[in-house]
């Protein structure tokens, strides 16, 4: 009797225990089935991207962005997002970056969007205008004025997703060979200076060269140019051009607000879960916000030792030469709206921003500045 009782709650207990196993298998094969989705979450999944860039591997300033960033995005992402940064030509040359990002080749890219001028000609609005936007107008024109928009319309035929990767606030004119005195010197004169600007010095007598950064000291050594804009004192100071030149000149009249760029491959883009998504996003937004601070705190400290520690000349730009060059800024500029909607519609939004900061900058940035100057002590430099 005790025996035929107990049969019975064998078997049920067998069967129990069985249907517990199959539904543990459902489970994880679910959990596998989510994993392999296009979407991955969860803290035990790493995802890896590659960035390349246009700029010398360790380079500080620039190259300092893409790394900056992806810091950040591993530690935000609690290491389920990581990102490689790789310095211009360990993976590709430095004007491929854009191609390699549309292509998937990299996930990632950091440059300059006037590197793609060949390519898209209106790309030269999202690094600077000729006598254009500061920095502090080029951040509120993106973030809060349609420019980024129009910047994300502008990519997506070419399946790539921009953000704004950092400025260098008004950089120098550049570094010369020779002094300049008039606007008559430029003739002849070959430099390197890309985008829009590059067509505004040709057109004002001189040839524009394109070179990347790491070929620029070898060509101002060797004579293959007379001058070169790079970037500022902090920049400049580190890539020896003091070594190579005697005059420097300024102000930026061709980059009054250089903005770089962070590129994203739109597909892996979209294969990131939201939470993913925002931390790219913010992580570029503050990198971008990072570049300009760290500028404004080293460029005059960088000034300071070119003045006084090598036989750097600091010089201003010539009216005359100010002139010519503002002149050919304006022809390049409705020369390149002509033939191109696309450059139409972004200078529109550009210029119509442009008109209403500076009505406000008047009476604030330029006032404030004109004020200071008043009471405080006049600026010398040590060379004039």
């Amino acid at each position: 009797m005790k025996e035929r009782t107990l049969l019975p709650v064998a078997v049920v207990s067998l069967l129990l225990l069985w249907v517990g196993t199959l539904a543990l298998w459902a489970t994880e094969a679910q959990m596998t089935d989510d994993d392999a989705g296009p979407r991955v979450s969860g803290s035990e999944t790493s995802i890896e991207w590659k960035l390349v860039t246009t700029w010398p591997k360790g380079l500080p300033g620039l190259g300092s962005a893409p790394e900056n960033f992806a810091r950040r995005v591993g530690e935000m992402s609690n290491g389920r997002l990581t990102v490689r940064v790789y310095g211009a030509g360990e993976v590709v040359p430095p004007f491929e970056v854009f191609d390699a990002v549309s292509q998937g080749v990299a996930e990632m890219g950091h440059g300059a969007s006037y590197y793609w001028k060949g390519k898209i000609p209106s790309s030269v609005f999202y690094t600077a205008v000729p006598f254009g936007m500061t920095a502090q107008e080029m951040n509120g024109w993106l973030h809060y004025g349609g420019g980024l928009e129009l910047w994300r319309e502008l990519y997506a035929p070419f399946g790539v997703r921009p953000f704004a990767g950092g400025s260098t606030g008004v950089q120098m004119a550049g570094w010369f060979n020779r002094e300049l005195k008039s606007a008559s010197d430029l003739d002849g004169l070959k430099m390197r200076i890309p985008g829009l600007a590059g067509e505004v010095f040709a057109a004002s007598g001189g040839t524009a060269v394109r070179l990347a950064g790491g070929e620029i000291y070898t060509s101002m050594q060797t004579g293959v140019i007379d001058a070169v804009e790079w970037v500022g004192p902090y920049n400049d100071r580190t890539l020896g051009l003091m070594e190579v030149a005697e005059y420097y000149y300024y102000p930026g009249w061709h980059e009054p607000g250089a903005m770089l760029e962070f590129t994203v491959n739109q597909a892996a883009f979209d294969r990131l879960p939201a939470d993913l998504q925002a931390i790219v996003e913010g992580a570029a937004r503050a990198t971008n916000q990072d570049m300009l601070d760290e500028f404004t705190a080293r460029n005059n400290e960088s000034l300071t030792t070119l003045l006084e520690e090598h036989s750097t000349k600091l010089r201003p730009l010539p009216d005359d030469v100010m002139d010519v060059l503002h002149s050919n800024a304006v022809i390049a500029l409705e020369e390149l709206k002509k033939d191109d909607p696309m450059a139409q519609k972004i200078s529109a939004s550009y210029e119509a921003f442009l008109d209403g900061v500076r009505t406000y900058h008047e009476i604030s940035e330029r006032a404030y500045l004109n004020a200071r100057d008043r009471v405080l002590p006049p600026i010398t430099f040590t060379d004039q």
